[in-house]
């Protein structure tokens, strides 16, 4: 059996998610259906992380074993006629047998899109959160340096699914400030609990406006209690860009930005 490595790009508006589904669709479960019709095999795969419902991806990772002998240049032009336009194949290569999306990757990339204006975008509604106050980055890039690093990240989670540890390592926590407004949040870690971008976001849009103090953040990181942080950012700002793997170019290391912003 080979293993192959898909890197995937998606919008993720019209799905429940990444994870397969019985009752509602899911990236997953579309990318699995491609790949089985072109294999003409059952096929499974694995992603390197569970995007949430309206999440989206510009670098998600993902694997699967096949017995085809088709070369990764015709599969991945195969999955892309089989495929919906809301989802890419980028890339297929292929892996070592042993090569597991999930517990292989090193570092995560998300980046947040906020669109800091007065007035909402009838086109950027599904990619990205609009905040008409006008943020205080400089507050919220002070508030950020206190995150970043390794440190217990119970307190950015939202509860409901198990987890041996809540600790995690936050290598970048980076607050860019783009064309037409727009605020991005760039965060890259080691691993993320749930909903973990989402809450520190929502927090950081709080100091942003006014609303918590700078050293505040701090506390609540320590408290390791929920109650106090976010409420969490809104899914159709966020894109896991990139997914990085030992052996990856270093250009890979750098966070990157949604293209539309």
């Amino acid at each position: 059996m080979r293993r192959l490595r898909l890197v995937l790009e998606y919008d993720g508006t019209a799905y429940a998610g990444w994870q397969r589904q019985s009752a509602a669709p899911s990236i997953q479960g579309t990318v699995e259906d491609a790949v089985s019709t072109l294999f003409d095999s059952p096929t499974r795969i694995t992603g390197a992380g569970r995007t949430d419902a309206g999440v989206h991806a510009l670098g998600q990772t993902a694997h699967l074993s096949t017995a085809s002998a088709l070369p990764a240049a015709r599969i991945l032009e195969g999955l892309n006629a089989l495929l919906p336009g809301d989802i890419v194949a980028r890339d297929v290569t292929d892996v070592a047998e042993g090569f597991h999306a999930r517990r292989d990757a090193r570092l995560r990339v998300y980046t947040y899109a906020i669109l800091n204006r007065a007035r909402p975008s009838a086109l950027l509604r599904h990619y990205a959160h609009h905040v008409s106050d006008r943020l205080d980055l400089s507050a919220m890039r002070s508030a950020a340096a206190g995150i970043e690093g390794r440190h217990d990240f119970a307190a950015f989670r939202v509860m409901g699914t198990s987890t041996a540890t809540t600790q995690c390592i936050v290598t970048v926590l980076r607050i860019d400030e783009a064309d037409r407004g727009t605020v991005l949040v760039t965060v890259g870690a080691d691993r993320f609990l749930r909903q973990m971008v989402r809450m520190i976001v929502g927090t950081l849009v709080r100091v942003g406006r006014g609303a918590l103090a700078v050293d505040a953040v701090a506390g609540i990181l320590a408290s390791r209690n929920n109650a106090h942080a976010g409420p969490a950012a809104p899914p159709q700002g966020l894109y896991l860009v990139r997914v990085v793997y030992d052996g990856d170019p270093p250009e890979h290391e750098t966070p990157g930005a949604p293209w539309m912003v």
